[in-house]
């Protein structure tokens, strides 16, 4: 992909060839244009190492002298979108933009989505990267930047999809990564207290997730069984509900749970549906009831929906290990006190003897929700093994001591810091009919210790744990 300056900007330079645009100058490579946008520091005492680099124009907001082409502009921020538009070919107006955000969920329903509308015309983008039936690559954020999402959707263009489902976070608003993208429909799946470190307040949090109604221009779609759905509803753009009462737009009854299956009704435009899937859980409920309500909205048949339920497969979400063994296990990406609670509530639901759990909480992260994530855990567990998850820096002890925080006179738990061997534990420890959760990092293949990505992945580790069991037994 390549364009001529004039092609993006008007300058003095219309016959530069423009290779990329990069806004971090130690990504540039011979060819880029790099523009000095806003941020922590000042991208402009950057611009000998990005000409030394291949920088062959620079864009920026001061008066300064360069050895390659510079335009300046009253802001770089500004005009950031529309570069990458033109570089691009504006891919996001080839593409109908399905927006998906909430506390818990999000991956879920945009999983769904995808799947059901089939990933062969629906890219993904989210926490477990971005994907299609032709590709799949890793993405920094949930959300990522402009510099790295417009090149998506334009790959998504490229490649013959015509729909995407995007999770839209928070901190993606936060950070204006979002700002000049229209969704075309749009859902939340349930708003709790996360990301206070960014967003300070739960008010302001809110404001946030609020801001994908703002930025959608067909139906809205919310959760009427959420505590915050009459804040979110204020922005939302023709409004369709999901939830537990007859008077939804789409209702959920009759929810039967099973350790490796639930089957439930849904009712939309006086029809009832029969829903029998692997998903797990009165929350999967919801997920799946969003995920079907936008794409009704769209105009999707509910014949085409339904016969796709049954291929529904969300990695690390509620999935189920089972190798033979005499217990239950799941491995689960719940982390989060409204995530965990509503865990708990599905496991309540089950026919099964003592819960196990396996759990921590992520270093250098918002510290004040661990006290309610390990006393949750510990309420609803008959054993519990606190260890490591993400510490980065901080030291792991110091983290359980604050999960620890609420439940210093419990018996239950006990600190195993090394994530191998709680995993390793929490599986000896089971006797049949038993059921143990792995929580917290679900698919994910690997955790930060220190600055290094370490590669680590539950449902493996949960695997050889039992096989190893299963092989001592016989």
């Amino acid at each position: 992909m390549e364009k001529l300056l004039s092609q993006l900007i008007e300058s003095d330079y219309p016959d530069i060839l423009i290779k990329d645009i990069k806004t971090n100058s130690r990504l540039i490579e011979p060819g880029d244009l790099f523009v000095c946008i806003n941020g922590k520091v000042d991208r402009h005492e950057y611009i000998p190492f990005a000409i030394e680099k291949g920088a062959v124009c620079i864009i920026g907001s001061k008066d300064i002298k360069t050895s390659v082409p510079y335009i300046r502009v009253e802001n770089p921020d500004a005009i950031l979108d529309e570069l990458y538009s033109k570089f691009y070919d504006y891919p996001q107006n080839k593409l109908k933009l399905i927006g998906v955000t909430g506390t818990d969920g999000k991956t879920s329903t945009t999983t769904i989505i995808q799947t059901l509308i089939g990933d062969d015309i629906c890219g993904y983008i989210g926490t477990n990267g971005y994907s299609c039936r032709f590709f799949k690559r890793d993405t920094d954020n949930t959300t990522p930047g402009k510099e790295t999402l417009y090149r998506i959707l334009y790959e998504f263009a490229c490649s013959g999809m015509k729909y995407v489902a995007m999770e839209a976070s928070s901190e993606a608003f936060f950070y204006n990564r979002l700002d000049h993208i229209r969704f075309h429909t749009s859902g939340y799946t349930n708003i709790d207290s996360e990301h206070l470190n960014t967003h300070k307040t739960l008010e302001n949090y809110i404001a946030c997730k609020s801001m994908l109604f703002a930025q959608t221009d067909n139906y809205s779609i919310l959760n009427s069984h959420d505590l915050h759905f009459n804040e979110m509803k204020k922005t939302a753009s023709k409004p369709l509900t999901y939830g537990f009462n007859e008077t939804d737009d789409l209702y959920i009854k009759n929810i039967e749970s099973y350790p490796n299956r639930s089957v439930y009704n849904f009712v939309f435009e006086g029809k009832e549906h029969i829903i029998n899937t692997k998903l797990l859980g009165k929350f999967n409920a919801e997920n799946l009831a969003c995920a079907m309500l936008i794409l009704l909205s769209m105009g999707f048949k509910e014949e085409w929906l339904l016969k796709n339920v049954e291929n529904i497969n969300i990695p690390g979400r509620m999935d189920v290990i089972d190798l033979g063994q005499n217990f239950h296990c799941i491995v689960d990406y719940a982390h989060t006190p409204n995530g965990l609670t509503r865990l708990f509530e599905f496991v309540k639901t089950l026919d099964i003897n003592r819960v196990i759990s396996v759990s921590g909480q992520a270093g250098e992260r918002d510290a004040s929700k661990r006290k309610y994530v390990g006393k949750i855990i510990a309420d609803n567990s008959d054993k519990v093994f606190f260890t490591y998850e993400d510490p980065r820096h901080e030291d792991v002890n110091h983290i359980i001591d604050d999960m620890c925080e609420l439940i210093k006179d419990y018996d239950n738990y006990e600190r195993i810091l090394d994530r191998h061997d709680a995993i390793k534990a929490a599986i000896d420890y089971a006797k049949p009919n038993d059921l143990v959760l792995i929580l917290g990092k679900g698919s994910e293949d690997g955790n930060y210790i220190g600055d290094e990505w370490v590669y680590f992945v539950d449902n493996k580790e949960a695997e050889k744990a039992i096989l190893d069991r299963l092989c001592n037994n016989h």
